[in-house]
């Protein structure tokens, strides 16, 4: 049933993709702010912990900061949904670069009292402007075929990957000629031109708000009219799995410490992280490219099946080669069931919706992670690695299991 379709003689590209007017600088502005996101995490925490000395310091105001970024992410999409992206982004991003600017300066000398830090990290956080959302409603706007759009989203979601990856190799370029809080600057410098790129782009300048988008509808409603059951049951599914994706992954790093530790190869935990973003990476471009028969909403429990049973199986692992191998096959599955998780929320609200949607896909990925994180730290130090693994791969399974019972059950 999930076999690729035969490739018609014209198959559209990520060539195709980026050919698309607008699209390129489009994408190129929201990557750019984008990635800031990429160092801000490691940049803040780094100049939180040398400004106060204390790690528990730092963990808690990375605590604020995630939380009101991640938990506002749907009511900030509201904003941009209602008003457009361009009212409603240069604010946000206005003021979450004067926040961090003014964090950067707190942190560059020691001396700076926590409180403060953290009540600067939690504004900061709960301004953070949604670009990742945002652009992927002008994917959907610039790309009207399904296929060609599928392709955009993987490469988004590939390209998002290698942010997060760049990002830290960044903030330790700049940490090894300077203080940590200089990377705080640069993320704000980074979202102020990425942002104002963005929403110069024709593309951004051609939208308007959606006819609904003003009436406090939630996302899952979409619009002023009444939503089909089937619609909402996708935006249900795609956040549920975007969920139980980021519980693996967010035990899976936790995990992977435990792991390389056990077997007295610390310094190898990066290249089996490494292997997760590379075998992801690849994972999205091969999906993308391949034109498949199967609705979104039938791949959806396959891909996140698949994460589950590879992530079991790397518990299973002889030693730290064999669980680079896993892993990366593991990884083969994130970024497919993560650009099929937006496809399906997109495709289920309306126009007016689309950014509400993918950000309530994009919080159920990081509130995921950071359960994930959470739960593998009370386990790893009470159970066998197997059991660890097994367990978590475990919300990757129940989530296959209910969305195909649920398929099931509607036939």
């Amino acid at each position: 049933m999930l076999r690729p379709s035969p490739a018609p003689s014209r198959a559209p590209s990520y060539a195709a993709v980026l050919r698309t007017p607008h699209a390129a600088p489009t994408f190129g502005a929201a990557l750019v702010g984008r990635l800031s996101y990429g160092m801000i995490s490691l940049s803040l925490m780094l100049a939180v912990k040398d400004a106060t000395g204390s790690f528990s310091a730092a963990g808690v105001v990375m605590a604020l900061f995630g939380a009101t970024s991640v938990l506002l992410s749907p009511a900030r999409a509201a904003l941009v949904d209602r008003y457009g992206p361009r009212r409603a982004l240069p604010p946000m991003a206005g003021v979450y670069a004067v926040l961090l600017t003014v964090l950067a300066y707190a942190t560059w000398r020691p001396g700076a009292p926590a409180p403060v830090l953290g009540v600067l990290a939690a504004a900061a956080g709960a301004c953070t402007p949604p670009l990742g959302p945002v652009m992927r409603t002008l994917w959907s706007r610039l790309v009207p075929d399904r296929e060609l759009l599928r392709r955009a989203y993987s490469l988004d979601g590939v390209a998002e990957e290698l942010l997060f990856v760049t990002g830290p190799l960044l903030v330790g370029v700049v940490i090894g000629h300077t203080v940590p809080a200089a990377g705080v600057a640069i993320s704000a410098a980074l979202v102020l031109a990425g942002t104002g790129a963005l929403v110069c782009s024709p593309a951004v300048r051609g939208t308007r708000p959606g006819p609904s988008a003003g009436r406090g509808a939630a996302p899952e409603a979409g619009s002023g009219r009444r939503r089909s059951p089937l619609g909402l049951a996708g935006l249900r599914h795609a956040a549920l799995v975007a969920a139980a994706v980021g519980l693996c992954l967010g035990g899976l790093d936790l995990l992977v410490v435990a792991f390389a530790e056990q077997h007295h190869r610390g310094g190898s935990v990066a290249w089996v992280l490494a292997a997760l973003s590379a075998g992801s990476a690849v994972g999205g471009l091969a999906y993308g490219a391949a034109p498949w028969r199967a609705p979104n909403r039938v791949r959806l429990p396959v891909l996140v099946a698949g994460l589950g049973v590879a992530l079991g199986a790397a518990g299973l692992s002889p030693g730290v080669p064999v669980l680079v191998a896993v892993v990366a096959a593991a990884g083969v599955f994130v970024a497919p069931a993560l650009t099929t998780a937006y496809l399906v929320a997109d495709e289920s609200v309306d126009a007016g919706a689309r950014t509400r949607a993918g950000a309530w896909v994009n919080t159920a990925v990081n509130a995921g992670s950071a359960l994930g994180s959470a739960g593998a730290g009370l386990l790893v130090d009470r159970l066998p690695p197997p059991v660890c693994f097994a367990l978590a791969a475990l919300p990757a399974l129940v989530c296959a299991a209910v969305m195909a019972r649920g398929a099931l059950g509607r036939r």
